[in-house]
């Protein structure tokens, strides 16, 4: 069959960000997230999840005060997990903050993207113990959707009306910063606008026992010594729920409709180093911030800001820093570095779409927030800690890796005054 051509150029389309939605341990929206990133606020806490308390995994950060029930349709409550609530809130946040709706007329404008680690730990459990407790029949017809991690994405398109390219990554937590990569080929292929971003529920008690298995995962009891990257006391990371949603569009089709500009994505890379230690990261990451630095055309003396991925394990911290030092040479010694995370915790495939939230605010505000909880740092990095810090960001550089070797790398700039 012949294929039509399009009846316009994608050449030279470019992604930004009009649109951002969180749901976070922190604070439920945007302005309250940022009020407390901005101030350096640490929620971390013991775990009160119910069937999780008596595990060994001690502080967490849990999200408070969200009600599903006030923010989604009870006919989607039924259907879906903890971490597709998160989801489809956070969405409808971000759709609103771009004024972005649905138009019946053009179906295939909008795309869905999300990333997750773990899908639907708390549904496919509760099924399960119906399975095991009462028999077959007791099991619902949503098991067979709701634990997978494409749920968010189904469930935000069949909501939204979205028939434009979807899809979902599961390749750990770098999954958060790859959305985006594969949402800007979306749009440069044609698709107008794409919901994009990463959200995670896994703190119900079999998805806690499960990573348990993971020996960079912190046992601490004490929350503000359980998750500190970058310091002589490392003891791995604390695990969080939560996570954002943005809308991202093709300038032109943004500017066309009157939409606010809050920040472009201009590049991205990813690769692979495997799971053979932590030391082997160091190349690969090196290797996806210059593929992104290479993508968004600027040097490493352009990046203002980074957000790490301060995974809180020695090996991967050294690594890190190092990794940092091999891309951006001799910049990496003026370059503010931060870890908002260590303050509400790392939310695995989401942990990085909220780092992405707040480099979007850091760059609108010119403030780069404060890394919680650290006092003293082991590695060579200039770690913003104690208070904010103020400076002219025009470029902001966010990091991610995941347990099983993943690396990825995503640049952001800010979008000049003369063109909002």
């Amino acid at each position: 069959m012949k294929r039509t051509s399009p009846d316009r150029s994608t050449a030279g389309r470019q992604t930004v960000v009009t649109g951002l939605g969180v749901i976070a341990p922190n604070g439920v929206g945007t302005d309250a997230f940022w009020k407390a990133v901005q101030q350096g606020v640490s929620v971390l806490g013991p775990v009160t999840r119910e069937g999780c308390t008596e595990l060994p995994l001690r502080v967490a950060g849990e999200v408070a005060g969200f009600d599903p029930a006030l923010l989604v349709e009870g006919r989607y409550l039924v259907q879906t997990d903890r971490f597709t609530h998160f989801a489809m809130a956070a969405a409808d946040l971000a759709l609103s903050d771009a004024q972005l709706e649905h138009d019946p007329r053009s179906p295939f404008a909008i795309g869905v993207v999300t990333a997750a680690g773990s899908g639907g730990g708390e549904f496919g459990q509760g099924e399960l113990q119906q399975l095991w407790g009462q028999g077959p029949n007791f099991v619902g017809p949503y098991q067979s959707i709701a634990w997978f991690y494409a749920a968010s994405t189904g469930q935000i398109s069949i909501r939204g009306g979205f028939q434009g390219p979807c899809g979902v990554l599961a390749n750990d937590e770098a999954g958060g910063l790859d959305a985006f990569g594969h949402a800007c080929r979306t749009i440069r292929r044609g698709t107008d606008a794409v919901v994009v971003g990463a959200t995670e529920a896994p703190l119900a008690p079999y998805s806690v026992v499960c990573q348990l298995g993971y020996p960079e995962l912190s046992l601490a009891g004490d929350p503000h010594r359980a998750y500190l990257p970058f310091t002589d006391d490392a003891c791995g990371f604390s695990p969080a729920e939560g996570g954002a949603m943005f809308v991202v569009e093709e300038e032109a089709a943004a500017r066309r409709r009157g939409a606010p500009v809050r920040a472009v994505v201009a590049g991205h890379a990813a690769t692979f180093t495997g799971t053979a230690g932590w030391e082997h990261s160091r190349p690969g990451l090196a290797r996806a911030i210059q593929g992104a630095l290479d993508e968004a055309g600027c040097s490493a003396e352009d990046i203002d800001v980074v957000f790490a991925d301060a995974l809180g394990v020695t090996a991967a911290d050294q690594a890190e820093a190092l990794a940092i030092a091999d891309a951006l040479g001799p910049h990496a010694a003026n370059v503010p570095v931060t870890a908002p995370k260590t303050g509400f915790g790392r939310a695995y495939s989401a942990a990085s779409a909220l780092d992405v939230a707040t480099a979007v605010l850091a760059l609108e505000h010119g403030v780069v927030p404060p890394t919680p909880n650290i006092t003293e740092v082991r590695h060579d990095l200039d770690l913003v800690t104690g208070e904010a810090r103020a400076a002219d960001l025009r470029t902001a550089l966010v990091l991610s890796r995941g347990l099983m070797g993943c690396n990825s790398a995503l640049v952001l700039r800010r979008v000049p005054d003369d063109r909002r």
